[in-house]
C-alpha cells in the first residue's frame, strides 16, 4: 500500500469511528472512559492521524457497542448485499412498503395492542418529557421515562450502569425494560425514550414492532436553547464552556440519526409551536385510544 493509501484508509477509518460516537451520543470523553484509550489517541484516529491496532479498534467499537467488523467491513455479508442491492432501486414510499412486507412475513408485524403504546423519540430538547406527560393524561393512561425504567431494571442510576456495564450493559437493561413495559402495558402507555436509541438497530426493532413510535422533531437552534434551559447539556461537549463547539455537536447528531428518526411512524415538529399546538400536532399523529365495552348487567 503506497503512502497515500495509507493516508485515505486510516481518514475513511477516522470518519467511521467519528460518526458511530455521533450516532451513539458521546462525545470523545465517554468513548475515552469506556474504551480504556485516551482522547489525545482517539483524537488522532479521528483526524486520520493514530497509528491504530486491532486491539485499539477492538476496545472503541466495544464501547461503541458494535463489532470490529462493522467499523471495518465496506460491505455486509453476501445475501445481504444482494437485499440491499434491490433496496437500493425503491424510493422511499417503496422502502416503507418494503419494510412492511418483511415484518409481517418474518415476525417483525405489530404487537398485540401496539398502536396503544405510543414511544416518543427524538433528542432531548424536543419536548418529550412535556408533551409525553399531557398526552398520556389526555389519553387516560400511564406516563413512564424509559431511562427511569432502566434504572429499576438495573437497580441502580444510569451513572452506574454505564460506569459498571458500559454501553453493551446499558443496552440490555433497555431492552429488557422495554419487553416488561409492552407486557404490563396492552391497553395502552405513553413513553419517552433515549434520544440515541434509534442508532441500536435490534432496540429500535423492538421498539417498533410494540409501540407506535412518533419523532418529536426541533431545530438544532430550538433543541440548544431547551437544552440550555433545562440545564443540563449531556451529552454534549461543553468540557470547555464552548457553545458553538456544543451546536455543533447537536447539528452532527441531528445529522447522523435523521433518516434513522425517519423511520417512525409519525413525525411531530415543534419547531416554532407553542406547547398548547404541539400537543394538538401530537394527538392528531397518534392512533385513536381504544374505549374498552362495558359488561351487560343483568
Amino acid at each position: 500500500m503506497s503512502e497515500q493509501e495509507s493516508k485515505a484508509t486510516l481518514s475513511e477509518l477516522g470518519a467511521r469511528v467519528r460518526a458511530w460516537r455521533a450516532r451513539r451520543g458521546m462525545t470523545r470523553k465517554q468513548l475515552a472512559s469506556d474504551s480504556g484509550l485516551s482522547e489525545r489517541f482517539l483524537a488522532d484516529v479521528e483526524s486520520g492521524k493514530g497509528n491504530v491496532s486491532i486491539n485499539s479498534l477492538e476496545a472503541a467499537a466495544r464501547a461503541l457497542n458494535i463489532s470490529i467488523l462493522e467499523l471495518l467491513q465496506d460491505a455486509p455479508r453476501p445475501a445481504l448485499a444482494r437485499v440491499q442491492g434491490l433496496l437500493m432501486r425503491l424510493d422511499d414510499a417503496q422502502l416503507d412498503q418494503a419494510y412492511s412486507l418483511l415484518g409481517g412475513t418474518f415476525g417483525l408485524s405489530d404487537a398485540l395492542g401496539r398502536e396503544q403504546r405510543v414511544a416518543l423519540i427524538g433528542l432531548r430538547g424536543a419536548g418529550k418529557s412535556t408533551l409525553g406527560s399531557q398526552l398520556a393524561a389526555e389519553r387516560g393512561v400511564p406516563f413512564i421515562e424509559l431511562d427511569r425504567e432502566i434504572e429499576r431494571e438495573a437497580g441502580t442510576s444510569m451513572n452506574e450502569i454505564l460506569l459498571l456495564h458500559g454501553q453493551a450493559g446499558y443496552r440490555r437493561y433497555e431492552r429488557r425494560a422495554l419487553f416488561r413495559i409492552a407486557e404490563d402495558h396492552p391497553e395502552g402507555v405513553v413513553m419517552t425514550t433515549g434520544g440515541s436509541i434509534v442508532s441500536e438497530r435490534e432496540t429500535f426493532d423492538l421498539l417498533q414492532s410494540r409501540f407506535y413510535c412518533v419523532w418529536l422533531k426541533a431545530s438544532p437552534e430550538e433543541h440548544m436553547a431547551r437544552v440550555v434551559a433545562q440545564g443540563d447539556m449531556r451529552p454534549f461537549d461543553t468540557t470547555r464552556g464552548a457553545t458553538d463547539e456544543a451546536m455543533e455537536d447537536i447539528r452532527r447528531i441531528l445529522s447522523s440519526r435523521e433518516a434513522l428518526y425517519a423511520r417512525a411512524d409519525a413525525v411531530v415538529d415543534t419547531a416554532a409551536r407553542t406547547l398548547k399546538q404541539s400537543l394538538k400536532d401530537l394527538e392528531r399523529a397518534v392512533p385513536k385510544t381504544t374505549v374498552r365495552a362495558e359488561p351487560e348487567r343483568t
